[in-house]
Parts: C-alpha cells; structure tokens; sequence
C-alpha cells in the first residue's frame, strides 16, 4: 500500500464521507481518487464526492456525516440551527417521523455544494440570520450527533432562530411549546443577541414568547437597547392584536395573556 493511500486509510474511517477538494489538498489528484475508486478503496457518490466502504459494503451516509464534511473538510461556516440544535440538547420534545428533516445555520448569502442540498432522502431548513450581526464562538456549543462533532447553535441562538422561522419553517404555537421548556437562558446571552440583531419582528415575537412563558430571564432584559421599531406587525393571519409589542398572536395566546395581566 503506498504512502498516499496509507494517508487516506489513517485519516478517514469506514463510512465516512470524502470530498475532493480535501484529498486534493493532502496531494491526492482527482485521477489519483478514481484509481482509489476503481480499486474499491472508495465508493463515487457524486462528481468529486466519496465514501470510504466499510467491511465491503457502501453505508448511505448521515446527515450527521454531510455536516461534518462541510465543516471539517471544506471549512464552511455551518452550524446545526434552530429546532434541530435545540432537539440535539435535550430542549425539545420534537420526534422526526419518516425523513428527517435537519436545521442548517449557513452564514449570509453562503452557497452549500449541490451533493449536499440533494443529499437522498434527507430535508434540510436553512437558517441565515441575515438580519444578525456577525455571530460569535459563544453563540456556539459543540454537540456530538451521530458519532460527528458538529457545531451548533446554543439554546439562546437557537430560540432565535426558531422565532426568526415562524411562518416559514415553524407555526407560531409550536414555537411557543418550545419556549415553554427553555427556563434556563442566559438573560446576559439572549440580551446581547437581540442587541445584535436587526430583525424588529423576531425580536418582538422573543419578547412576547419570553414574557408569555413568564420565564425569570425575560424580567432582566433591557428592552430599551434592542431595536423594536415602530407600526405594528402583523405575524399571523386572523390573530389577536397584542398591544405592548404590536404584533398579532394566535388568539388564544391572546385571551391568556389579558387573563394573567389583568
């Protein structure tokens, strides 16, 4: 076995996925990478796309896998967002029925290479915070999922995410069961990251999730710093009009709310 494939048999381990660019930057040629191929030492899945065989047999890889490869061997700036990152910790009661369906931070304008966004059976949500300030490394944990190190958002980044969804990727009630669990934010986190961001809705909806929660956190914000805007916004079709964010809420989010305040 040559120096070069010993590299490979070192650096991978069985099942996982290999991406060109990454082998090419360890010396080993696209040509050299089909020769693997032909030899059984990799398995093609796409242009420039491998999977190292386990025991003779090719493992369909997890999305656990595709997000590792992003981050590892491209060094693409995803993380593991919103819902799913939340589900990850503990934080969420969701359970995936049939496909899975994963939550994908991707910074900006960000593009994701076309085997990842057609990955077989597999749904994926995106999250682009583009009305967020530059993220942090302590917007960000580290969470073993699936045998894979990946990066992820932590609960606070995550319930905004979840906010910044509704209506896209989420319905305002389930965010609102989520935030029914999240007792233990960071008053010091949540409020520098509604302090970063831009997004006058999101960050009226985390308000009136917080408070509607009634979570001890929500009494510690400062809500003079964060940017809330002006007009009133309407979130859901055919709610109730909430007067101290002027946003509209499902209606009975609503009725609860002027029972407990009177």
């Amino acid at each position: 076995m040559n120096t070069k494939l010993n590299w490979l048999m070192a650096h991978t381990a069985p099942g996982s996925l290999v991406l060109q660019p990454w082998l090419t930057r360890h010396g080993i040629s696209y040509s050299l990478s089909q020769k693997y191929a032909a030899s059984g030492w990799l398995t093609r899945l796409a242009p420039g796309v491998y999977v190292r065989p386990a025991a003779g047999t090719t493992p369909s890889p997890t999305w656990a896998d595709a997000m590792h490869a992003l981050d590892e061997q491209l060094g693409l700036p995803v993380h593991l967002a919103g819902l799913s990152s939340l589900a990850q910790q503990g934080l969420s009661h969701y359970l995936s029925l049939g496909q899975e369906t994963v939550w994908v931070g991707v910074s900006g304008k960000q593009s994701l290479p076309k085997w990842f966004r057609e990955l077989p059976e597999q749904q994926w949500r995106y999250c682009r915070n583009s009305k967020l300030s530059e993220l942090t490394a302590d917007d960000f944990t580290l969470l073993t999922v699936k045998g894979r190190d990946l990066p992820a958002s932590k609960p606070e980044l995550a319930a905004y995410e979840v906010v910044d969804a509704i209506g896209q990727h989420i319905s305002f009630e389930h965010a609102a069961e989520l935030f029914q669990g999240l007792v233990n934010l960071s008053p010091r986190k949540v409020q520098d990251l509604l302090e970063r961001s831009n997004a006058v809705q999101t960050n009226r909806v985390f308000l009136f999730l917080a408070h509607y929660c009634q979570h001890a956190w929500a009494k510690r914000l400062n809500e003079f710093s964060i940017t809330l805007g002006s007009g009133k916004r309407q979130v859901v079709a055919n709610g109730r009009y909430d007067e101290r964010y002027q946003i509209t809420v499902p209606a009975t989010m609503a009725a609860k709310q002027r029972a407990e305040h009177g």
